[in-house]
């Protein structure tokens, strides 16, 4: 629902007051940066070297790589799973899911095999939260994937509850190909142009690099403090 913004031009209207200046209207114009290092770090990588640079930078955030095509990741999410010791499984509403061949295996394989699966309801409310918190694993999409840093970015909405990435023992981001780019500058053109051809921004946009982890000041890394204590990738080709 679009909320109603009240008294919007009295408010502006007193704080440039306050700072002794008539309000500017005209639009800012973007600066012209005469140098920019930020666009020419792996500017000329190709998807395949971009996956490179993903899968090294998993080895350092203690993450699981694996690649896949639409033939096997059914077998290959399964084998995951398996290894993190099955369900509870807690998952998007993605019609991604389906595209992507994932519907037996989530409907029916995982039920025949008595793990149980939860999918985001936004009808459901306090209920989708209570199930994430009981999930052993949880399962999302990556919209835009950060290849240097090995960063995945989850677009939240009424059916991509943002629990189902933090709330479960362990995590599993399957990533697209074609949503690989070189790093945090790229990742931000690519969403305006995501907002430009949807005219949407999602509620809640997280970066998520890997499993929790954090450092005291001794910087003595622990991992799994505050969310889920493994993670692993699965790029599937769509290219």
């Amino acid at each position: 629902m679009r909320g109603t913004i009240q008294n919007r031009e009295a408010f502006l209207n007193k704080i440039a007051s306050k700072l002794g200046r008539q309000r500017n209207s005209a639009p800012l114009e973007r600066p012209n940066w005469q140098f920019r290092p930020q666009d020419k770090v792996l500017k000329d990588a190709t998807q395949d070297n971009l996956l490179e640079v993903l899968r090294e930078q998993c080895k350092k955030i203690h993450t699981t790589l694996y690649t896949s095509n639409l033939k096997e990741l059914p077998s290959i999410l399964n084998e995951v799973v398996a290894g993190y010791g099955g369900g509870p499984i807690v998952t998007w509403r993605d019609d991604r899911f389906a595209q992507w061949g994932l519907e037996r295996l989530m409907k029916y394989d995982w039920s025949q095999h008595n793990i149980d699966m939860f999918e985001w309801d936004n009808t459901k409310g306090q209920e989708n939260i209570t199930n994430a918190e009981k999930a052993n694993v949880g399962i999302t999409i990556s919209e835009v994937t950060l290849a240097e840093s090995g960063t995945v970015v989850l677009f939240s909405d009424e059916n991509k509850g943002r629990s189902v990435s933090f709330l479960p023992t362990t995590f599993i981001a399957l990533i697209p190909k074609s949503s690989l780019v070189p790093r945090m500058t790229q990742a931000a053109q690519k969403m305006r142009e995501i907002y430009q051809q949807t005219g949407h921004v999602a509620s809640c946009i997280n970066f998520i690099t890997g499993p929790s982890n954090s450092a005291d000041i001794e910087l003595n890394l622990v991992v799994g403090v505050h969310g889920p204590v493994k993670a692993s990738y699965i790029v599937i080709n769509d290219l």
